[in-house]
């Protein structure tokens, strides 16, 4: 691991600390001020860092490898999400609020289209990959994962791309959707149906 990995895999250590401390501010000073920062210490900072380090960094689509000693821009990119892992809840709260969560994407980098539906437990891991649809429906424990990790003759790879979901498709409960994939317009998946990386689901098909 190079340097500049072991110095941004402290990142999320660090973000904790930071928001004890404005958490610890805003109960003994509360105010708008505390409170400002606080919320922007948990939803405006990574995204900031995240986008300041696509900019130097650009995340690539593609297969790598990550047991090398060149530095890998997905290792950045992940550590200022891996907070939103860890405190799904953060994010939750997001849901809940009509339009919120797709503003969030947004801000990240996805694009993402008019009056989608997400449901409060849905699982997206790279935040910066997705492409959805108008009218989109996201049902219960749906997850997305742009990225795999992979151990293949002694090496260990990492395979990269976006997920792109069309107009008007619902995911049903529990559907997992892998790198890579494409969903077309209007195309229902049933539940608990995995996708795996690659493949794509034509309007019409089983």
């Amino acid at each position: 691991m190079t340097l500049r990995a072991r110095v941004f895999g402290l990142f999320p250590t660090a973000w904790l600390a930071s928001v004890g401390a404005c958490a610890y501010f805003a109960v003994t000073e509360p105010g708008v001020v505390s409170v400002a920062a606080l919320l922007a210490m948990l939803y405006l900072l990574p995204p900031a860092c995240f986008r300041t380090h696509n900019l130097l960094w650009p995340l690539v689509e593609g297969r790598s490898r990550l047991d090398t000693s060149e530095y890998s821009p997905w290792w950045g990119s992940h550590q200022f999400q891996v907070v939103y892992n860890a405190f799904p809840a953060l994010e939750a709260a997001l849901r809940l609020v009509p339009g919120a969560y797709s503003a969030w994407l947004r801000l990240w980098g996805s694009r993402i289209g008019r009056r989608v539906h997400w449901t409060p437990r849905v699982d997206i891991t790279d935040r910066s990959l997705l492409e959805v649809g108008d009218d989109a429906v996201f049902g219960h424990l749906v997850a997305c994962y742009a990225h795999v990790v992979m151990h293949r003759r002694e090496r260990v790879l990492l395979y990269v791309r976006r997920i792109r979901i069309g107009r008007g498709v619902l995911l049903g409960f529990a559907c997992r959707l892998g790198p890579g994939v494409r969903i077309d317009d209007s195309v229902v998946l049933g539940s608990r149906t995995d996708v795996f990386a690659g493949r794509r689901i034509r309007a019409g098909s089983k």
